[in-house]
């Protein structure tokens, strides 16, 4: 019996020592034991009576005396870690932060409004009045100095005091209050941004450069067209109808003036010519009497009377047949040299090309029918419609750059004429710039484009034209930060046609690709240019 009471003795005694070691293991564990966060790191929980900043910085054996008595906001501002899955959505389709009991949705809305943050706090899972909370938003972009955007209650949710840029490429950082507490959440988005070494670029030709201060020539641009100088282009009329014999030309052919155009066989030429000849035979004849009747005057052997006659017989000869040569000569004939009286030739006005011919051999045609349109192409009009709004800005005189649209060519000019009147379809005056053509390069008929020099004007910041890529419906280039390029939506100003005034989207001195950028634009289709809110 001693022996079996010895034996629940030391069975007591161990389980005691055991249970006591249980509790001592315990004890440590819930001592060391810290929450982490969704990235798996220590939390920074400030609970209890060591919450606020003052046991921050105070000595390990200082007594919290104050703690169940104290109200003020310096103890009740306690800072929770942010717990919450990054792929996590909320109603309102933002990203879904939660801090033990308190949650926060941030969204990016733009239905109808410029892009701007709203947040939706709740308590529990259920909305909590935006009123209760105060919040910041810190926006963090490449190259840029951190933005701070604060918030204001707005029905439901806490709306932005400032709108988001494009491209919403970002880290954000959000810190809010809410009864006394703050909840700090945060999360890095990326968007128009590739990453590409100086080994890339190189081999790519992406060349980089500097925005930075430049001197632009403010243009104004119009679309023209190469047209016929007028001055220098005329339509061949024959001015006697007849029969086409011979057409020794083709069109497009180069002309000098006086030559062979065309040869007809008019009667009325003949008409024209056989009265001519009666003419020259009569003024012979007068001639011949006149100096016979002057004689016998002289001699004193006929009366004054017949050498007055013979006089004024003379006289009207002579009109006849300088009225007769005048009519051949306004035909564009001469009097026949030979027994042909109804060959006419048709003789080119001008040196030129024959830009239109109308007629082939045994055609018959009238006398007011064009056959021929010559021009001469070593100068050509170039016209081009210029709106109502821009013809304050224009006069004749000033300088314009000429570029073809099909091919590479330019030519400088100067406008010489804008139309008084406004079209009462088109609304715009038509402005003229006559263009030397010695090599025959502006055919009419060819689509140009005219620039305008306005003014010249320095600019602080300035990028090269070809710099410039579209990316969705944006205008951008592309910044060059580190390793990373990222597409900067800009407002641009005025162009000279080969840099280009930035308003906003890029500071002077900052980095970017200037030629062979859309190599950049492949890139970014490849990775993909999300638009992730």
């Amino acid at each position: 019996m001693t022996s079996f009471k010895k034996h629940t003795s030391r069975l007591a005694i161990a389980a005691v020592l055991i249970l006591g070691g249980l509790l001592g293991w315990a004890i440590l564990q819930k001592d060391t034991a810290q929450p982490q966060d969704e990235h798996g790191h220590a939390a920074h929980t400030e609970d209890g009576a060591h919450a606020d900043a003052e046991h921050h910085g105070a000595a390990p054996d200082k007594a919290h005396t104050d703690a169940p008595a104290h109200d003020d906001d310096e103890h009740h501002e306690v800072a929770e870690a942010a717990q919450a899955e990054p792929s996590a959505k909320g109603p309102h389709g933002g990203r879904l932060f939660t801090s033990g009991s308190f949650g926060l949705e941030v969204s990016i809305f733009e239905e109808g409004v410029p892009p701007e943050f709203r947040l939706y706090p709740s308590q529990n899972g259920k909305p909590l009045s935006p009123s209760q909370v105060t919040a910041t938003l810190t926006l963090e972009r490449l190259g840029r100095a951190p933005q701070v955007i604060r918030f204001k209650p707005q029905g439901d949710f806490l709306q932005a005091d400032a709108e988001v840029v494009e491209p919403h490429s970002f880290k954000v950082s959000v810190e809010a209050v809410q009864d006394g507490k703050t909840h700090r959440f945060g999360y890095t988005q990326e968007e128009a941004r590739v990453t590409m070494s100086d080994a890339q670029l190189k081999q790519a030709g992406v060349t980089l450069a500097v925005a930075g201060p430049a001197r632009i020539s403010s243009q104004l641009a119009l679309l023209g067209e190469v047209r016929y100088n007028a001055d220098r282009t005329v339509q061949v009329v024959p001015r006697l109808a007849g029969l086409v014999e011979a057409v020794p030309v083709s069109a497009g052919e180069r002309v000098r003036k006086g030559q062979v155009l065309a040869v007809l066989s008019s009667p009325a030429l003949a008409d024209q010519r056989a009265e001519g000849m009666a003419a020259q035979k009569r003024l012979a004849l007068a001639r011949t009497t006149f100096e016979r009747e002057k004689q016998l005057w002289q001699d004193k052997i006929s009366a004054e009377q017949d050498y007055q006659q013979a006089r004024a017989a003379l006289q009207e000869a002579e009109i006849a047949e300088q009225n007769s040569r005048q009519k051949l000569a306004n035909l564009g004939a001469t009097a026949s040299r030979n027994s042909n009286l109804t060959r006419f030739e048709l003789r080119a006005p001008l040196d030129g090309v024959i830009t239109d011919k109308r007629i082939t051999v045994g055609q018959s045609v009238s006398e007011t029918e064009p056959v021929f349109t010559v021009s001469d192409l070593s100068s050509v009009w170039v016209e081009a419609p210029v709106a109502t709004k821009d013809l304050g800005t224009i006069r004749t005189g000033m300088a314009v750059q000429v570029a073809a649209n099909g091919f590479d060519a330019q030519a400088v000019g100067t406008i010489t004429y804008i139309s008084a009147l406004v079209g009462e379809q088109t609304r715009s005056a038509t402005a003229r710039v006559v263009l030397p053509n010695p090599k025959g390069l502006w055919r009419p008929g060819l689509p140009v484009r005219v620039a305008v020099t306005e003014t010249q004007a320095d600019v602080p910041v300035a990028i090269d034209v070809e710099a410039i890529q579209t990316v969705r419906d944006w205008q951008v280039v592309f910044g060059r930060y580190g390793q990373q390029l990222e597409a900067r939506p800009l407002t641009l100003g005025r162009s000279d046609g080969k840099r280009v005034e930035v308003l906003s989207g890029l500071s002077a001195g900052e980095l970017y690709a200037a030629k062979n950028s859309f190599v950049i634009k492949a890139e970014l289709g490849k990775a993909g240019a999300s638009h992730d809110h």
